[in-house]
């Protein structure tokens, strides 16, 4: 494959990552995966359980959606909405690990400075 080929593809794999961690970017969009990492769920379950209107629920899912975080299935008139790829839980659980480290070294800091 010819090197300017091989630096376009790259370039576009660069532009898919950097639209999915977009995903990340959102603390609703966060606490939808979190949610559906257990199960499937639908519209109605999901707002009931993090709590937000189903109007700003619908553009989170659908932008999910589109970046292909989350693929549907359709029972009758009812969509139901699950993680694409289980994998996203596990840069979801390091980048969490990483947030809890940096507040306990954060917090540390702050304990360090009143003494």
């Amino acid at each position: 494959m010819p090197k300017a080929q091989k630096k376009d593809i790259e370039k576009k794999i660069y532009e898919y990552h950097a639209e999915m961690c977009k995903v990340f970017s959102h603390p609703t969009r966060l606490e939808i995966i979190n949610t559906l990492r257990e199960n499937e769920m639908n519209v109605t379950e999901l707002s009931t359980k993090i709590g937000i209107d189903m109007g700003n629920l619908s553009q989170h899912l659908g932008m999910m959606r589109d970046r292909r975080i989350l693929v549907t299935r359709k029972k009758g008139n009812v969509v139901y909405y699950r993680l694409a790829n289980p994998k996203m839980l596990n840069a979801f659980d390091i980048l969490k690990e990483i947030l809890i480290e940096q507040i306990k070294r954060d917090g540390n800091l702050i304990d360090a400075l009143e003494e």
